[in-house]
């Protein structure tokens, strides 16, 4: 009997911790980038800072394969120019939108932009 009560107490004591521990809530801006398809090649995952351009550096310049950003409700424009340049391409220097749903975040040489991209920028978007 004092094994059982033991045991109750114990595990009272556990859940009351467990339910006391806030769930963490991620960042906004969460990107994984890879040289290869599939994350796989050399690979980066960072929190990037909203409504800037990120200038992509070696191994990722013009060799990003994989563009997958997390979960949270915002999306990344990748870029043909560098942070600052011109874009001077009558269509238009960015794919487009890039966020959890995006088709193609896995595999970007399925649209031919895995040798293209040099800078990016996200910013928040609205759930519905």
């Amino acid at each position: 009997m004092k094994f059982l009560a033991m045991m109750l107490a114990v595990v009272t004591a556990l859940l009351s911790m467990a339910s006391a521990s806030p769930l963490a809530k991620r960042e906004l801006g969460g990107v994984r980038l890879c040289t290869g398809p599939n994350a796989t090649g050399k690979c980066s995952y960072k929190v990037y800072e909203m409504n800037k351009c990120h200038q992509l550096r070696a191994p990722f310049y013009g060799n990003t394969s994989t563009f997958e950003t997390d979960g949270e409700p915002f999306a990344c424009f990748p870029r043909l120019t560098d942070c600052g340049g011109m874009c001077r391409s009558p269509t238009g220097c960015t794919f487009g939108a890039v966020d959890f749903t995006y088709e193609h975040k896995y595999n970007l040489a399925e649209i031919q932009w895995n040798t293209l991209i040099k800078s990016f920028d996200c910013m928040p978007t609205r759930r519905t």
